[in-house]
């Protein structure tokens, strides 16, 4: 409270004093409420004489009356009584603001940046990024990738981290608070890393039932399994491959279609309940012990990536991969579909949307730079990508030319026989030799052939060719679970190399689920006062229900829902979410005005760049990118890869029509949402921009110098339609 000096008696003409009382209209909190001036005015035009002889009079009063408490003196009294008194409220208020409003920090900054990394780098963007180099044009696909990385990515992460760190809160709250109308996006958020989350551990089972089974030697989907009596292999198995045997049959127990459902699959279902059991473990102690754990749990899968790939390239075929890396297809620069492939994948790779990166943030000073945040953890991701897909392609050009090796000593073996069978002419008799390498000199003999005799060979037998065998790497977690298993099952110690590559995946899916779950606790956390004093009942409580609700996923039929989700589901909501996030920041809130604001609280510029990217460019490009994609799934058929029991195959079968109507069902109801608080907003008369434009945006747990300095009423009335009296108790913000 800011009072005049006590005016002297020669100048006690118009004098004013505003007065600030307490007022307990609400329970359990106090607001200080403006009363109006309090005038002292003395007669103008009062000459000398007339105050001289006033004071004889006066004087003349004291002397016959007793002692009076004249009025300047009774206001002064009332001033230093309330000053007095707002003094111990105000030392009451701020301790009990300390205590009710600490957040915890992050122990240091590598912490923050490694859990970050670690959410951002999900086993599942590996094999992804890997097979979509493949098949999406190589390093065309990788520039346009880069591109669409710095053009929205950055830009969009750095938006959220600095959202985040600024006020202080997870990704559900951050958004009432910036923009009111837009408020529905935190929820949306929040809906959509709670589904992802279902399915996501289920995925970490896999990882942990091969890393269980990878201590037999040799390695079970090396070999096909032995019947019952054990008189020779399983003929299912032996009809194809043992790694594709044991994935469906062994890992899975896959049903032959998304409609078969059936009980869960109890092979999976205790390493799925371990899964959940280390993230909680990992989670329950708070923020200080998360941050420890995700130390190792970020670092260990570096080190073991940078032993795979120096492992990788003293490989036979490795040299073939690398040259496959490097191959680019200048026509997919043209092609819409490569485009929106990319810029879907840089949203998933960077997190965004799923409130995760937010939350995270929310723990870090607001001093902090989060504009040098934002590239270093995109880097780091990108690096990441760059030297893991090496390695991939390292490790299947070596599984493609051990296959192409086996496939020319079969074909060999076969020719010998059909020749001594006399179905062949002696002219086709393959070289007895192949050991040195198969494959060039089966080919080599195979291409002197004389048209006639190698038109009879290839009625016989299949063709070996490392190309073709190299883009057979199969799509989605396949390509871990398929292709790669198989190449470590050739290396020699293919036991300590398997174990050793799924810790490495392990490590990676529980520092990932570790954001995920974050995403979702720091913003209950937030809103619900109950859940910060009990955090360990609330991540018991959360865990057992996304544990009981994902078993749904461990079913026969559960990875092709898994499939469904993350492949042609996850992507609308994170573009919507994004888009939403863009417009509350530069349309409702302004980015001029964030940016300054963050200038102030970063202590330094930030490039005016981000004022044209988040306005102009990412909402058009995001928007650009969900119609694409939209018309993408409409035009092309729905497809899932399926195990066909009778004739022991895969089968590419489409998605049944209710399967659409399900993904449409809950894009809908994770958007909901966003014009539910919407119409909320405008029932409630609650303004699209926050009214108070000279304040910069902050929470009530971090208020600005200038906001403590001259709240209102209707500064006040505004922090509680956005949600602030809701996230923890109202405190008194006074003028001083």
């Amino acid at each position: 409270m800011k009072t005049e000096a006590q005016p002297s008696t020669s100048s006690l003409a118009n004098t004013s004093w505003t007065g600030t009382v307490i007022s307990d209209t609400v329970p359990g909190s106090q607001t200080w409420e403006d009363k109006g001036p309090f005038t002292w005015s003395a007669a103008s035009g009062t000459s000398e004489a007339q105050v001289s002889a006033a004071r004889v009079a006066e004087a003349q009063a004291r002397a016959s009356q007793p002692k009076q408490i004249s009025v300047l003196e009774a206001a002064t009294a009332s001033i230093l009584k309330q000053k007095s008194t707002y003094e111990k409220v105000q030392m009451t208020e701020k301790k009990e603001s300390e205590v009710l409003l600490a957040r915890p920090f992050w122990s240091s900054k590598a912490e923050y940046i490694l859990a970050q990394v670690g959410f951002s780098m999900k086993p599942s963007c590996l094999w992804r990024f890997a097979h979509l180099w493949l098949n999406s044009g190589g390093c065309s696909f990788a520039a346009i990738y880069i591109f669409m990385l710095f053009l929205v990515g950055i830009p969009l992460v750095f938006l959220e981290m600095a959202a985040g760190q600024s006020i202080r809160q997870g990704g559900m709250g951050v958004w009432k608070i910036i923009a009111p109308w837009i408020g529905g996006v935190g929820y949306s958020s929040f809906m959509v890393c709670f589904i992802l989350g279902l399915y996501f551990n289920v995925v970490n089972s896999w990882i942990i039932f091969y890393m269980s089974q990878s201590f037999q030697f040799p390695v079970p989907w090396e070999k096909c399994p032995l019947t019952m009596n054990s008189s020779g292999f399983d003929p299912a198995c032996e009809q194809t491959a043992p790694s594709i045997h044991f994935w469906y049959r062994q890992t899975l127990k896959a049903s032959d279609r998304i409609e078969d459902g059936g009980s869960p699959v109890y092979s999976l279902v205790l390493p799925f309940c371990v899964c959940w059991c280390l993230v909680g473990a990992f989670m329950i102690n708070g923020l200080k012990s998360t941050g420890k754990v995700i130390c190792v749990l970020v670092l260990l899968p570096y080190f073991i990536i940078i032993g795979f790939f120096i492992r990788s390239l003293l490989l036979e075929g490795a040299k073939f991969g690398l040259q496959q890396l490097v191959v680019a297809k200048i026509s997919d620069v043209y092609n819409v579909s490569v485009w929106s492939v990319a810029g879907g994948q840089v949203l998933f790779n960077t997190g965004i949307g799923l409130g995760s990166v937010a939350s995270l943030a929310s723990y870090m000073p607001q001093s902090n730079n989060c504009l040098s945040d934002a590239f270093l953890v995109s880097v780091i991701n990108l690096l990441t990508l760059l030297i893991v897909t090496s390695f991939n392609f390292s490790v299947l050009g070596f599984w493609a030319t051990i296959i192409t090796h086996r496939c020319c000593e079969r074909n060999a073996e076969i020719l010998l026989k059909l020749i001594n069978l006399g179905k062949l002419p002696p002219d086709a008799k393959p070289p007895l030799d192949l050991l040195d390498n198969p494959t060039s000199i089966y080919n080599t003999w195979f291409n002197g052939l004389p048209q006639h005799i190698k038109s009879m060979v290839l009625r016989e037998v299949t063709e070996c060719n490392i190309e073709t065998q190299f883009l057979k790497a199969s799509e989605g977690p396949k390509f871990v679970f398929l292709s790669f298993v198989e190449a470590m099952s050739f290396l020699p110690l293919s036991v300590f190399w398997s174990f050793i590559f799924f810790l490495m995946l392990l490590t990676m899916g529980l520092s990932s689920a570790i954001g995920i779950m974050q995403g979702i606790v720091t913003p209950l956390q937030d809103n619900f006062s109950f859940f910060r004093k009990h955090t360990k009942l609330l991540i018991v409580g959360l865990f057992l229900l996304m544990f009981a609700c994902g078993l749904f996923f461990t079913q026969p039929s559960g990875s092709h829902f898994i499939k469904l989700l993350s492949n042609h589901w996850i992507v609308f909501p994170i573009i919507v979410i994004a888009i939403f996030e863009t417009m509350a920041v530069s349309w409702a809130y302004g980015a001029r005005r964030f940016l300054a604001d963050l200038t102030i609280l970063l202590g330094h510029p930030i490039s005016p760049i981000y004022g044209w990217l988040w306005p102009c460019v990412c909402p058009v490009v995001l928007l650009i990118l969900f119609v694409t994609v939209m018309v993408r799934l409409c035009m092309k058929p729905i497809t899932y890869m399926s195990w066909d029991s009778s004739t022991s195959k895969e089968v590419l079968r489409l998605y049944p029509p209710w399967a659409l109507l399900l993904m449409i069902t809950l894009f809908a109801i994770v958007i909901f949402p966003i014009p539910a608080y919407f119409v909320y907003c405008l029932i409630h008369r609650i303004p699209f921009r926050p009214k108070s434009r000279d304040r910069p945006i902050t929470a009530s747990t971090s208020l600005s110098l200038s906001h403590q300095l001259t709240p209102s009423k209707e500064v006040q009335k505004e922090e509680i339609l956005q949600g602030d009296e809701t996230k923890y108790p109202s405190t008194s913000h006074v003028t001083s």
